[in-house]
């Protein structure tokens, strides 16, 4: 059953019903190491659900350009202090409706049409709207790509310094989707000051680690910060951008009106529960939780001998390359989700493959450990991979459904926020 419940939505539309509790059963049965996935907390979801999605608020807190708004601001103030006081920022934005216009509100906030972006190549673990080729950040500015070594999986600071200085690019993007490792966010600053640079910290991945005390902040080294709200924040789908108070007016006027109408302010409001929870001590244990499964799970995965990239972790994310394994990672991902673990194939760096059928798979901790899994289970979950992978290599669809029963009963052990089976 839900929490909170669906009566109105079972009664009204039964077929979608069904659906959103097929989703939930899935939800619950399977091992969730997708990295930018999580369960929020059935106060999330009563946020999310509320009767704040009837109203529209375009404009900023006492600046509307509707009436009606006596509950609005406050909820939006609210959300922007906890903000502040949790990340130790002087401003911060919170209506982007998600990662990718966050980014895009850097963009307008700071460049022109044409103007220089360095960001780490997606191939390498950035970000599209880090300057990609397909991206609108790479039709409508210039890229400048940085990368990582191939020795060590990681990046170079005197390369990207080098880089830098030869290219000077406007803005200079640090963070992306697939990096294992701590970010140098001290390094890329005296960068980005040599360069004549504005330093942009992409912390999505990382967010509630960082809120956590689990990752190193960005904040006194970057001037502006981008988060998605959700993945490691364990809030809705939702975005924030964040800065020193001398960008605090661009910025804003970049998110609106440069870039959207009205917020959601359903997402604003489950924004700030997610907020005051990522303030708790329990929320600092938990950050340390994730690092600590990535960890012990890293170290499981190479002990059965998966290469993983740089050759292990620092934070939430590993990145395995199964060149060699005689399988990769798309069929290799696929062959997972059947039996019960459901992550992602992923480009690694220098990866031979084409995009749609890379080499890799990217997996993190965060969901697992809302769950309550701890280190004493990542030996178990790396021995379930290990056997999947071996079978999809084989074709052996009957490893799979083993595999599936087994997590099911592990599983059954450690409740799931905001649903529970019928009993």
């Amino acid at each position: 059953m839900h929490q909170p419940s669906l009566p109105h939505l079972l009664a009204e539309d039964p077929d979608l019903a069904g659906l959103i509790e097929a989703e939930a059963q899935r939800q619950h049965d399977k091992i969730r190491l997708i990295a930018s996935e999580n369960y929020v907390s059935p106060a999330v979801l009563e946020a999310t659900g509320s009767v704040l999605t009837n109203k529209y608020s375009e404009g900023y807190a006492g600046r509307r350009y509707y009436e009606g708004q006596q509950n609005v601001d406050p909820i939006e103030l609210l959300a922007i202090e906890r903000a502040r006081s949790v990340f130790g920022v002087e401003h911060a934005n919170v209506q982007p409706y998600s990662g990718s216009p966050a980014n895009l509100a850097v963009y307008l906030a700071f460049l022109e049409p044409g103007d220089k972006v360095m960001g780490l190549s997606l191939p390498m673990g950035g970000h599209l709207t880090h300057g990609w080729s397909v991206s609108a950040t790479g039709k409508w500015f210039t890229p400048v790509r940085y990368g990582v070594r191939a020795d060590t999986g990681r990046v170079d600071m005197d390369e990207v310094r080098d880089l830098a200085l030869r290219e000077r690019p406007k803005l200079i993007w640090c963070g992306g989707t697939a990096i294992p490792r701590t970010i140098d966010f001290p390094a890329f600053a005296e960068i980005a000051r040599e360069a004549g640079a504005v330093l942009a910290a992409d912390i999505a991945h990382i967010a509630g680690l960082i809120a956590g005390g689990a990752h190193p902040s960005p904040v006194g080294h970057a001037e502006v910060i981008s988060t998605t709200t959700h993945k490691t924040l364990r809030g809705p789908r939702g975005a924030m951008v964040m800065s020193t108070a001398e960008h605090a007016a661009r910025i804003d006027k970049a998110v609106f009106p440069g870039l959207q109408g009205g917020p959601h302010d359903h997402t604003t409001a489950a924004i700030a529960v997610a907020l005051k929870e990522a303030a708790r001590p329990d929320f600092r244990a938990y950050a340390a939780q994730i690092v600590a499964n990535a960890r012990a799970l890293a170290e499981a995965l190479v002990e059965r001998g998966f290469d993983l990239v740089s050759g292990g972790t620092d934070n939430h994310l590993i990145l395995i390359d199964l060149t060699g394994r005689g399988v990769p990672g798309k069929p290799a991902a696929q062959a997972l989700d059947r039996a019960g673990i459901e992550l992602n194939h992923n480009t690694v760096p220098f990866d031979p493959r084409k995009p749609f059928d890379p080499s890799g798979l990217r997996l993190g901790t965060a969901a697992i450990t809302t769950r309550g899994l701890t280190e004493e289970h990542m030996p178990r979950v790396a021995a379930w991979i290990d056997e999947v992978v071996r079978a999809a290599a084989k074709r052996d669809e009957s490893v799979l459904a083993r595999v599936a029963g087994e997590v099911r009963d592990l599983l059954a052990a450690y409740p799931m926020p905001g649903w529970a089976p019928a009993s």
